[in-house]
């Protein structure tokens, strides 16, 4: 039998309830249980109560609590027994009575969060909810300050340029609003900086911000990792585990490369971007997360939805608002700004001073930087170690080499020749073939090549057995 309370309009009509506010009240005692249901829903709780431990599992399949109440002695089970499996889905008050404190004590040690004797008092039951629910929470997102403490100074962008401060501009635009965000712009302009400007810049930065990189894991990894996954839904998942997405509840999810994502993701994606609802994998009910999304992609996303390889729907659900970032080669003076940072911060690390010539600041500014950031701060780097102890960093230091550009090209034609009409995937095995057997050629050069990054030219390397 189960004991529930009636609730709100929008739970009514079918919207999947806020598991922050719901509680589980497991107790065999009829009158305890509804009294504890009428005092958290007056309380402002969604309450639900099960006077079995085989009703509260049908409860469980369908909805997830903030935190259950659980009484010890049930008649279909021990509550001791019942702990395990439930502090795997949320925090566990202990119900006991009088003289049985041992019990609560052996529940304490099994994983339940607190316990409270009975008859329990109003205000005791309350603090005791939010006790478990706001420890519960900061284990959840203990690790959310350690990660702003490392990204502030570190992570502050740099540049006066025209086409930054544009760039920037509509950063501050759309960060107060919780407007959908896509951000453009070739591999290594900062893009994930970006993202992480949204949502410092919105009322959120005070909660998670969680990057998730499209491009590296396969699909039931990405869809486990993305929303989570329930306990036997593949070998190996031994238990329930949650998902980035709930990790992020309040918080953004900035989803990096979000063109490699198959078709069935974007299905997930555009359900969650849609309904802020969600699956497990493995799962049968709806969750909700209040996350914002910030997306980012160096691929023409236009071009794959004209190819058919990324759903149109999920792009004009994307692309509401977007903010294209400035190669390097187009910031001018910036560049300067950029790698005088890196100079002192890895002058920091290792106490030596150190300053850019005049003749390296120049070699900077004609360089064309394909890698754009990311390769400039490996330049850099590279010029403090080679420059020793002198002072002054010149060319030769950075060693900035002909570019992907122009590097190991022929002046004439570059010729595929096949014995009969090859088929697309023909033609991108011996073309990527041709390019991984050029000694003058490194990984960064064959990506700058192919237009993509090396992340994603490695990847084509080895799904044509070419490492």
């Amino acid at each position: 039998m189960q004991i529930t309370h009636r609730q709100p309009e929008a739970e009514a009509e079918g919207a999947a309830p806020d598991r922050r506010k719901t509680v589980l009240v497991v107790e065999d005692d009829v009158t305890l249980n509804r009294l504890l249901v009428r005092q958290l829903t007056a309380a402002g709780y969604v309450a639900r109560g099960a006077l079995r431990w085989k009703d509260a599992q049908k409860i469980l399949a369908e909805d997830e609590p903030a935190v259950a109440l659980l009484d010890m002695r049930l008649p279909d089970t021990d509550g001791l027994d019942a702990v395990p499996q439930l502090k795997e889905i949320c925090p566990v008050v202990v119900l006991t009575a009088y003289g049985a404190i041992e019990h609560a004590v052996r529940a304490l040690r099994a994983g339940a969060a607190d316990y409270l004797v009975k008859p329990v008092r109003g205000e005791e039951l309350e603090l005791a909810i939010d006790r478990a629910i706001e420890r519960a929470s900061l284990q959840r997102d203990g690790q959310f300050w350690k990660d702003r403490v490392k990204s502030i100074g570190s992570g502050k962008m740099i540049g006066e340029s025209p086409a930054f401060r544009r760039a920037l501009s509509l950063v501050e635009m759309v960060a107060p609003t919780d407007q959908t965000v896509l951000i453009l712009g070739e591999s290594g302009v900062g893009k994930e900086l970006f993202a992480r400007a949204v949502h410092d810049a919105s009322t959120r930065a005070a909660t998670s911000f969680v990057a998730v990189d499209c491009s590296t894991l396969q699909e039931n990894l990405f869809e486990s990792e993305l929303f989570g996954h329930e306990r036997g839904s593949f070998t190996g998942a031994d238990r329930r585990k949650e998902g980035l997405v709930e990790v992020a509840d309040g918080g953004t999810v900035f989803l990096d490369e979000i063109g490699e994502v198959s078709a069935t993701i974007q299905a997930k994606l555009l359900r969650i971007l849609e309904t802020g609802t969600f699956r497990r994998l493995g799962g049968t009910k709806d969750l909700r997360a209040d996350v914002r999304f910030v997306a980012a992609t160096n691929r023409d996303l236009q071009e794959m939805v004209r190819a058919g390889t990324f759903r149109a729907d999920l792009y004009y659900r994307l692309s509401r608002f977007l903010v294209e970032v400035p190669p390097l080669r187009e910031r001018g003076d910036d560049i300067i700004a950029i790698a005088e940072r890196f100079v002192a911060d890895r002058v920091f690390r290792r106490h030596l001073p150190k300053r850019l010539g005049p003749e390296a600041k120049k070699a900077l500014l004609a360089y064309p930087w394909p890698g754009n950031i990311r390769e400039l701060k490996n330049v850099v780097e590279r010029a403090v170690l080679l420059s020793g102890e002198t002072e002054t960093i010149g060319v030769a230091e950075l060693g900035l080499a002909p570019t992907p550009s122009t590097r190991g090209r022929d002046a004439g034609s570059f010729r595929l020749e096949f014995d009969a009409p090859p088929t697309l995937e023909e033609i991108e095995r011996v073309y990527l073939a041709r390019l991984a057997a050029r000694p003058d050629l490194s990984r960064a050069d064959v990506a700058g090549i192919l237009g993509i990054s090396e992340r994603n030219t490695y990847r084509l390397l080895a799904k044509h057995g070419l490492r």
